[in-house]
C-alpha cells in the first residue's frame, strides 16, 4: 500500500475539485496512483449524478441580449431546485 501524502492529496484536489476526504480515499483505493485515483472519482462522480437526474429544476432565471447592431442575440435559461438559489444575485 503506497503513503498517502498531503501533497498528492493536494494535487488530486486541484485536478478534481473534489473534497479532501474524498481524494485521500480515491488515492488509498487507487493505491496512489493519481490517474487512477481520477478515475475512481470520476466514477463516483457520475453515480452521484444518477441520483439527482430525476430531480425538477423549477427555478432559475432567463436572460436575453442583443448585440448594439442588432446582428447577434442570445437566449439562456439558467435553472436551479430552489427559489433561494434562483434569487441569489450570484446566480444570475
Amino acid at each position: 500500500m503506497a503513503e498517502i501524502s498531503a501533497s498528492m492529496v493536494k494535487e488530486l484536489r486541484e485536478c478534481t475539485g473534489a473534497g479532501m476526504m474524498e481524494c485521500k480515499k480515491a488515492l488509498t483505493e487507487a493505491n496512489g496512483d493519481l490517474e487512477a485515483a481520477v478515475d475512481i472519482l470520476r466514477t463516483r462522480g457520475l453515480a452521484a449524478l444518477a441520483k439527482k437526474a430525476g430531480r425538477a429544476t423549477n427555478e432559475g432565471a432567463i436572460a436575453a441580449s442583443v448585440s448594439d447592431d442588432g446582428t447577434v442575440a442570445a437566449l439562456v435559461e439558467i435553472n436551479c431546485e430552489t427559489d433561494f438559489v434562483g434569487r441569489n444575485a450570484e446566480f444570475v
